[in-house]
Parts: structure tokens; C-alpha cells; sequence
């Protein structure tokens, strides 16, 4: 949760502080979403060698490149003094951040019981949470202080230390290197069915979709407040805060759910409730009717990739778990760095309302499509119980 904290109290603040980096640089909305995804898309690029390194190097370097490499770009973007300077030090920072997710997640699961996984890594969430939630919050009080550059650099400093402290208390209860991966011989690591294997590529590919759709969203939420409802800027930031709050406590719910109700009909079941979520939001009034809304977005957004994260685990091997972790939060992250300049040119084009519309729809139409995809697979591939290898 420490760790978790620490590598997201830089990299959540791009958000909260867009409407103060398009104000100086006069930005579009198409431009002010490539300043989202100049982070989200390296970053999401940057999962795949981070999980690959992770199962072969062991977590703890991971864990440090994350944490470090996220303070230190920080204060590079607190120092740019251009538009161009920016979007590289965003750049660096997706580079250096992408190793974290995907080595976090395989230790977390390499020492909890199957049954309480998901639970595990939504205590784990708490941490991303906290971070999510107080940044905006922070970064609204600061930014009016001393502005957009100055809450970069002021948050950097503390997680400089956060990576080193955790450095050495790592260094201390485990070991540099993992230990040499497990063969692949007996029952529970049997090479999968043709049927297990779609399955896990569908509820993944399904999933990420979702994920990623939430967070081009919310990366427009402080520019949706601030030019469709006349919120001040510091008020506009703040309110990604109610987002991430919820993730102090719907991480472990999630998981109780998953664990419980089953992984697969809450990652289904999420799809529709997103996607009318995001659609309510042209027609909910300001005030509580979009605070509401974003609590229900927060919600579903710590229930969505608790339950995947928790299904990738029980389906894959330890051996090749980072790596697999790494191809999922490839797909989250790559589709928000995708899809966020997306929404921003529709947003140019015709809107807040229709642009959200549309989003809301496609999630939707993503659910029936994987619906009536998962059922054709159960039908004609029966799966079996055997692990992925």
C-alpha cells in the first residue's frame, strides 16, 4: 500500500492541474489530451518489459525504477518551461513509472492464499487510491500558491524518499532476485484448453476496454466542470478527488466480490453500469448530481481491475504472472493513452454531451459483443480447471 502510494502521488497529478497546463500553453482540447497521454501511452508500452523483467530480476529493482523514476521525471516536468519540454518529461516518466504495476501485483499474489487474492490486491488499490485522492486536493491548494510547476516539484521531493525507504525495507524481508521459476509438471500448471486460454484473451480484452474508456473520461472531467458548468479551476481539480476516494475502500470490497460472487459476472456486469454511468453524465445537474456520478465511476473503476487483476492471477502460472500482469496493464494503459486524444477531438468537434454519449453506447456494445463471444466459447470449448503455463 506504501509502494502503491508513493509511485502515484507524481503520476496523478497531470489531471487534476490540466486545466492550469492548458490556460498557460492555450492548448485544445485535442492537445490538452495528448499532454494525458504522453504519460499514458509510454507507460502502458513500458508494462510489457517491466512484467518480463520483473519474473526474471525479481520485483524489488522493478519496484525502485517505478517509485524513483516517477519523483525524478516529476521534477523535470516542474521545470519545463514549454509546451514541448513538458510532454517530454511526461514521456520519461511513463518510461521509468511502467515498472511497477506488474511486479507489485505478482509478489502480492506469490504470498496470499488463492481464496483472499482478491482481497489482497484490493488492499493493494488502497494505496493508488490514497494517492489519487489526495493529489487533486493538493494540487488545487498548491497550484494556487505556486502553481502548476510548483506542485510537481513539491510532490517529487517526498517520493524520493518513499523509494528509498521502501528500497531498504524491501531489501530487508525479501530477497534481491527471485527465486529460479517452477517447472510446469503436475495438474495445477497443465498446459490450458484452446477453450481456458480464449476465455482469459476475451474477459482481459473486455476488461482493458473498460478500464481504459473510464480513464479517458475522467482525464476530461476538470475541463468538462470547468467549461460546461463554469467550475473554478481549483474546485475542477479537487473533484477528481471524489473518484479516487472511493477506491479507499471499493479495492477490498471488489475483491470480496470477486472472491466471492465470481470474477467474470462483475467484470461483465461493470461494462453496462460504466457505460450508463458516462452517459448520465450529460444529463446530471452540477453539484450532487455529478459528484454522485463520479463516486459510481470510482467505484466501478477499483471493482473492474481488482476482479481482472485477481482472474489473471488464479488463470496463469507464477512463473510467467508478471508477464502476463504486464500484458494487461499494457492493454489499460495503451487504450487511456489511445482513446484520450480521441474523446478530446470529438469533444473539439461536437461536444461534451454527444462525445460522452457515444462513449457510453460503445461500452455497451462492447458488453453484448463479449457476451455473446464468451458463450460461443463455453459452447464449443468446454474449459478446463489447468492453470495457463
Amino acid at each position: 500500500m506504501l509502494a502503491h502510494f508513493s509511485h502515484h502521488l507524481v503520476t496523478a497529478l497531470t489531471v487534476p492541474l490540466l486545466p492550469f497546463i492548458r490556460d498557460e500553453f492555450a492548448l485544445d482540447y485535442t492537445r490538452a489530451g495528448l499532454v494525458i497521454s504522453a504519460f499514458g501511452l509510454v507507460y502502458g508500452a513500458c508494462q510489457l518489459p517491466g512484467g518480463w523483467f520483473a519474473d526474471r530480476i525479481g520485483p524489488r529493482v522493478m519496484l525502485t525504477i517505478g517509485i524513483g523514476g516517477s519523483a525524478v521525471t516529476g521534477l523535470l516536468a516542474g521545470l519545463s518551461q514549454n509546451y514541448f519540454m513538458l510532454l517530454i518529461s511526461l514521456i520519461l516518466m511513463g518510461l521509468l513509472g511502467g515498472s511497477y504495476h506488474p511486479a507489485a501485483t505478482s509478489m502480492i499474489s506469490s504470498v496470499v492464499e488463492p481464496r483472499r487474492r482478491g482481497q489482497a490486491l484490493g488492499y493493494h488499490m488502497i494505496g493508488g487510491g490514497a494517492s489519487y485522492f489526495l493529489a487533486p486536493l493538493v494540487a488545487a491548494g498548491i497550484a494556487a500558491a505556486w502553481g502548476w510547476r510548483g506542485t510537481f516539484i513539491s510532490l517529487a521531493i517526498p517520493t524520493v524518499a518513499f523509494g528509498i525507504m521502501l528500497h531498504v525495507l524491501l531489501g530487508r524481508r525479501m530477497p534481491a532476485k527471485k527465486v529460479a521459476p517452477k517447472t510446469t509438471t503436475g495438474s495445477a500448471e497443465a498446459p490450458s484448453t484452446t477453450g481456458r486460454l480464449r476465455h482469459l484473451i476475451a474477459l482481459v480484452t473486455i476488461s482493458t476496454y473498460n478500464q481504459a474508456v473510464i480513464m479517458a473520461v475522467v482525464s476530461f472531467i476538470p475541463l468538462f466542470l470547468v467549461d460546461h458548468f463554469g467550475t473554478n479551476k481549483e474546485m475542477a481539480a479537487a473533484s477528481i478527488s471524489l473518484v479516487y476516494f472511493m477506491g479507499l475502500w471499493a479495492g477490498p470490497v471488489g475483491g470480496y466480490l470477486a472472491d466471492r460472487w465470481g470474477k467474470v459476472k462483475l467484470l461483465l456486469t461493470l461494462c453496462f453500469t460504466n457505460g450508463l454511468f458516462i452517459y448520465l453524465l450529460t444529463l446530471a445537474p452540477s453539484g450532487l448530481g455529478i459528484g454522485a456520478l463520479l463516486a459510481f465511476i470510482g467505484i466501478a473503476l477499483y471493482f473492474n481491475t481488482t476482479a481482472a487483476q485477481a482472474y489473471i492471477v488464479d488463470e496463469v502460472s507464477e512463473r510467467y504472472r508478471s508477464t502476463a500482469l504486464g500484458i494487461y496493464f499494457f492493454g489499460n494503459m495503451e487504450g487511456s493513452g489511445i482513446l484520450t486524444p480521441v474523446l478530446g477531438y470529438l469533444i473539439d468537434k461536437f461536444g461534451f454531451n454527444l462525445s460522452f454519449t457515444i462513449t457510453g453506447v460503445s461500452l455497451i456494445a462492447a458488453l453484448i459483443i463479449s457476451a455473446v463471444f464468451l458463450q460461443f466459447i463455453g459452447a464449443k470449448y468446454p474449459v478446463g480447471r489447468s492453470k495457463l503455463p
